[in-house]
């Protein structure tokens, strides 16, 4: 494969513009607080775009693309469930957790808000949920290298070992360096590449194959099963790809943007942005995959790559239909999705391991400027063992995701739920939700019962657990309910 100069300078640009944003980012990150929440100062269009970007991994221009290519129309209903639960998440939770963490002693991390709401002193709680972030975040890093080891080695001729490396690298540094304003900033940025892409790509594709009737023709053609909704699906695997959507309540890394967002009245405009942009993404991503079968269809010459691999459908048309300047911009928009999610991730690990760990249990006294370098060694540290899980090149980008997704949603949905919704809930509901979801995903994913998505039954299991335990024990004290009262009191009275 001879590689491409433009898409070479191309690729370049951007990663130093993420590079030099982080540097940029670094004049501002004054104490810890300011490298893992941004000192809760973010606006609307930044809380949005960051949210959606945190979100949409690699694999909204990998992995969707890739099973929607592969396997039809019918793989849309995961995009389905996802953009009912993010709309159920910015509605329900956002504002909420946002006012709550900073009623519960301003909580910088998930951990340090369950600490404090649950009033938990044995800080088991804060253990269990800083090692359930640090499990399933790494799984989800590794996701991300993979994607953008992909990348590099399609676009570049790269050995996948290489492409390791190269993909990872501009991410690293950056949030080493910036922090939270450094990822919340490359975050808006990316996120504006990444909608471009996906609104411009599936349009050329259509006109390349001869508009939308000729293209639903090929396709037709190919195979009926391609327009059908349900193809190959029974009740259970329709309800197992909506189930996706429960994840969102659990996702640290998309929560720590509400509470990074400078009110919790900026929520409802950062919602209304956020919910546009990811609407928009998820319908060109699923266009991408369903009219790529039909141009691949016409010109089975230029199939040699996504018959190796699906999941590259969306780099091939790229590839093959734009100038090599704009293939090299579009590109970038994997890159860039790769890289927001990727930096949220370091970053979330890095607080828990230097926040909920290291200062709470080894350095209780350490200064502001110890903890903001433990933080950045923190990135260093669970980067390298991310590239290390992705050094497997057989691993597919929606496994790995789905997986880890399933982990954070039924592990911390059912506890942030009903932390900020039932003021009855009790620290030994939430060990007990967090605890018996956490396990749920891991078991069920093993033996697979039912075919069933193992966030659904974790999900349902956990929150019985919550209940239970809750009643079961002794009610909060009244100075936990009375601090619970005043914050939905002021999120209400907006």
């Amino acid at each position: 494969m001879t590689i491409s100069t433009p898409m070479m300078v191309t690729f370049t640009v951007y990663i130093l513009g993420m590079v030099l944003i982080g540097f940029l980012a670094y004049r501002s990150t004054k104490n810890f607080d300011d490298y893992i929440l941004g000192g809760r100062s973010l606006g609307s269009v930044v809380t949005a775009l960051s949210a959606g970007a945190s979100d949409m991994s690699g694999w909204l221009l990998m992995g969707l693309p890739g099973a929607i290519f592969l396997s039809g129309i019918s793989e849309s209903w995961i995009a389905i469930g996802l953009t009912l639960g993010a709309w159920l998440n910015w509605k329900v939770v956002a504002g909420r957790l946002r006012v709550q963490t900073e009623h519960h002693d301003n909580a910088l991390t998930l951990p340090d808000f369950f600490s404090s709401r649950f009033e938990d002193k044995s800080k088991l709680l804060r253990v269990i949920s800083a090692v359930i972030i640090l499990v399933f975040f790494t799984i989800y890093c590794a996701s991300g290298i993979v994607a953008g080891a992909r990348l590099f080695e399609s676009t570049f001729g790269m050995s996948y070992e290489t492409a390791l490396w190269a993909g990872a690298a501009a991410t690293i540094i950056y949030t080493f360096v910036g922090g939270f304003l450094a990822v919340s900033w490359t975050d808006t940025v990316q996120a504006s590449l990444m909608i471009f892409a996906l609104l411009l790509t599936p349009v050329i594709v259509i006109f390349a194959v001869g508009g939308v009737s000729d293209s639903l023709q090929v396709i037709e053609a190919k195979s009926l099963e391609n327009l059908d909704m349900l193809k190959g699906l029974n009740f259970v695997a329709v309800i197992s790809l909506l189930g996706w959507g429960l994840g969102y309540f659990g996702q640290p890394h998309i929560l720590a943007r509400f509470m990074a967002a400078d009110s919790h009245r900026s929520i409802r405009t950062a919602r209304r942005i956020g919910m546009a942009w990811m609407i928009l993404c998820l319908a060109g991503a699923v266009a991408v995959g369903f009219f790529g079968i039909a141009y691949f269809q016409n010109n089975p010459d230029q199939a040699a790559g996504v018959s190796e691999n699906g999941e590259r459908v969306f780099i091939e048309l790229a590839r093959i239909l734009f100038n090599p300047w704009i293939a090299g911009i579009l590109l970038s928009a994997i890159l860039a999705a790769v890289m927001s999610t990727l930096s949220c991730q370091l970053l979330v690990c890095s607080s828990a391991l230097t926040e909920d760990l290291y200062k709470n249990f080894l350095r209780k006294n350490a200064s502001q400027r110890e903890l903001v370098w433990v933080g950045r060694l923190m990135v260093l540290l669970v980067a390298v063992i991310a590239i290390a899980l992705a050094a497997n090149p057989d691993n597919r980008v929606l496994g790995l995701v789905s997986y880890a997704w399933a982990g954070f949603g039924a592990a911390f949905g059912p506890v942030v739920l009903f932390s900020l919704c039932w003021s009855r809930t009790t620290r030994n509901g939430a060990l007990a939700g967090m605890i018996i979801g956490a396990v749920t995903v891991l078991v069920w994913k093993q033996y697979a019962w039912l075919g069933l998505y193992e966030i659904i039954p974790g999900f349902i299991f956990a929150s019985i657990a919550i209940v239970l335990f809750s009643l079961l024990g002794r009610a909060p004290s009244q100075t936990a309910q009375q601090r619970f009262a005043a914050a939905e009191a002021e999120f209400n009275a907006d």
